[in-house]
């Protein structure tokens, strides 16, 4: 059989000494869905409004959000302007909500990581907190900038796991450890989802689309990161590739009720 397609969201970002706008993803979502989810990845421009949301649906076996420095536009959920300097992509915010909204009517795996959790919880009609480390009861999630990977992806802080549900099942346990790179997180939770972790300060760090027709689980932390050598990391990506693969072959639905 062929190998399914794994679309993974970009960014608009400026490289080279002339600031060229590039469409860009890190390699370690590419690299996890080479090597662990087991599909051809095919990298999703931020085109805003070209993007042609249904023939990626019809197309794509599943969808990776990536994570990113910048932060989904706050009109976009009722929020408050952002600080000034603080990163947008009106491009790839006009891509990625839409066609979660699609992804999930359509039955299509949906991975959503760190940005791309936040993403899921606006396209569904939930809200953000913009900067977690201004509240007086959150402690600061954004581990600083720094060119050694193994201290800027290190485990950071503790996640309690919902018992029973699908992140426990993941896990074996009630407890795991997880990197920390973010500023935003989910403020009011988007109807029709739930809370599959927290972090000690009652950050939502997990959440599931329970009654979506599909694979649509999201995470606030990296486990592209570490999926070398975490086994949790790596057992998310598998099974999302398990989704990916049943959806090829025309067992998505049947794969949703067994994840129940």
């Amino acid at each position: 059989m062929m190998k399914p397609l794994v679309g993974i969201t970009c960014c608009r970002k400026q490289f080279s000494v002339y600031g060229m706008p590039n469409h860009a993803a890190s390699d370690t979502y590419v690299r996890a869905a080479d090597e662990v989810v087991k599909a051809v990845p095919v990298l999703i421009p931020a085109n805003g409004g070209a993007a042609d949301v249904q023939m990626l649906i019809e197309r794509l076996d599943g969808i990776i959000l990536t994570g990113s420095r910048s932060n989904v536009q706050p009109e976009l959920y009722g929020g408050p302007p952002h600080a000034e300097g603080t990163p947008e992509d009106e491009a790839r915010d006009a891509v990625t909500l839409p066609l979660i909204r699609a992804a999930l009517a359509g039955g299509l795996p949906l991975l959503a990581i760190c940005r791309g959790l936040q993403e899921f919880n606006v396209a569904l009609g939930g809200s953000l907190h913009q900067r977690l480390q201004d509240l007086p009861d959150r402690f600061d999630h954004a581990t600083p900038l720094q060119p050694l990977a193994r201290l800027r992806t290190a485990k950071a802080h503790a996640v309690r796991v919902v018992p029973g549900s699908f992140l426990h099942r993941l896990a074996g346990t009630s407890e795991i450890a997880v990197n920390s790179l973010h500023n935003q997180g989910i403020n009011v939770l988007a109807p029709g989802l739930t809370i599959e972790g927290t972090a000690p300060d009652g950050t939502i760090e997990a959440v599931r689309a329970a009654a979506a027709p599909g694979f649509a689980f999201g995470v606030q932390w990296h486990p592209e990161y570490d999926f070398e050598t975490d086994a949790l990391s790596r057992r998310i990506f598998a099974t999302f590739g398990e989704a990916v693969r049943a959806r090829r072959a025309g067992g998505g639905a049947r794969y949703a009720a067994a994840a129940d």
